[in-house]
């Protein structure tokens, strides 16, 4: 995390309380950006400005998608009772794990409709469903703006999906893949956070264990100066 920066803003409070992540003399670059970002799970009890919420719709709509069909749909809950009823009926249940949501000042609700004709039938011929992957990518530029604006982020994938269409009208042809939550984030529950020790969050492969040139398994693996 060390040396990724971003620009304070100072809309009501001052300098935010991240110093621990940012570094507010410069502006992020790409690869900084994808190390600061990670889940959160608590937030602090701040209003998130709308002129940042729109900032990260714009980046999703600019997403690309399979045959440019731009499957997705958003549902901003900012306001307090809308929004706590819905984080309420969506961890209930066997969906409690989730409960967390009730703390997020923001909870996005992503929509997702089948893709166009041609999307479709690529998705029928490659077994592959499209729509979603192209509802992933429009989701990671939502979390990306989101860190670059000082906002922590997190994916929700368990969610008692049923009970939110029947709240706001949402036809059955339109699912709800995910769930996003977006707020100010509390930094210091990151390091107590009892899903990321057991995840081990911040571990990932290296690099030689998922990359492969030319090939699979160790000839994907050989040198540039290697031959059979």
């Amino acid at each position: 995390m060390k040396g990724a920066g971003v620009k304070a803003e100072n809309r009501g409070n001052s300098k935010l309380d991240l110093g621990k992540y940012y570094n507010y003399n410069k502006r992020m670059k790409f690869g900084e950006l994808v190390k600061l970002r990670y889940s959160c799970r608590k937030y602090k009890e701040k209003p998130v400005e709308r002129e940042k919420i729109a900032k990260c719709i714009e980046a999703a709509r600019r997403a690309p998608s399979a045959c440019n069909a731009q499957p997705w749909k958003f549902i901003v809950l900012d306001e307090e009772s809308t929004r706590c009823r819905a984080a309420s009926a969506a961890s209930s249940g066997k969906y409690r794990f989730s409960r967390f949501i009730k703390g997020a000042p923001v909870l996005i609700l992503v929509l997702a409709r089948k893709s166009t004709f041609l999307a479709a039938a690529g998705s029928f011929v490659r077994n592959t469903e499209f729509y979603l992957i192209d509802i992933g990518i429009a989701c990671e530029h939502v979390v990306l703006q989101a860190s670059e604006l000082n906002l922590g982020s997190c994916y929700v994938g368990w969610f008692n999906e049923k009970k939110l269409k029947k709240m706001f009208g949402i036809p059955s042809k339109i699912s709800i893949p995910l769930l996003l939550t977006i707020g100010y984030p509390d930094e210091k529950f990151r390091e107590k956070d009892v899903v990321r020790k057991r995840a081990s969050s911040d571990r990932r492969n290296p690099v030689d264990e998922i990359l492969f040139y030319n090939g699979f398994g160790e000839s994907g693996k050989k040198k540039d100066n290697e031959s059979d």
